[in-house]
């Protein structure tokens, strides 16, 4: 079975306004039907984290109401309802900042922009966009392998 990319990048923000929060939903669902390719992880120690704790989120709450394989919209409404019908502005503006702002070392860079085809020097340097240009080089796998 071909695996596929999530469909949300690092920077989607639902209605909510949570950076990162539609790709955790994407990649979560992808990963119950056996579908996440190798290197994503479904609910990882990164990004998928910082929205986590930055809301207050349980981990293994988030993944039991996923299991039902909701739509986003339903996703969204049961976060609000988990933190009590309002998501603090401030906290979203906390994991937002994070998510959005967060450079990665030189190497890593490279490392991406190269594997995507391109020299490795271009003036990329936040971790949202470069994840952006790996999924991208993913997507092209996807849709070119036999």
């Amino acid at each position: 079975m071909q695996k596929i990319p999530p469909v949300a990048p690092v920077s989607a923000k639902g209605p909510l306004g949570v950076a990162q929060l539609p790709r955790l939903w994407s990649k979560v669902l992808l990963d119950k039907k056996g579908l996440l390719p190798e290197g994503y992880s479904a609910c990882g120690q990164g990004f998928d984290r910082v929205v986590l704790e930055g809301l207050g989120l349980e981990r293994e709450r988030v993944l039991a109401f996923l299991d039902g394989m909701p739509t986003y919209a339903a996703f969204e409404a049961w976060v609000r309802a988990e933190l009590g019908g309002t998501v603090p502005q401030d906290a979203i503006d906390k994991v937002n900042d994070y998510i959005l702002g967060r450079e990665f070392p030189e190497e890593r860079k490279r490392q991406i922009l190269q594997g995507a085809g391109f020299s490795g020097e271009e003036p990329i340097t936040l971790a949202a966009h470069l994840n952006q240009v790996d999924d991208w080089s993913e997507f092209h796998r996807y849709l070119t392998q036999d």
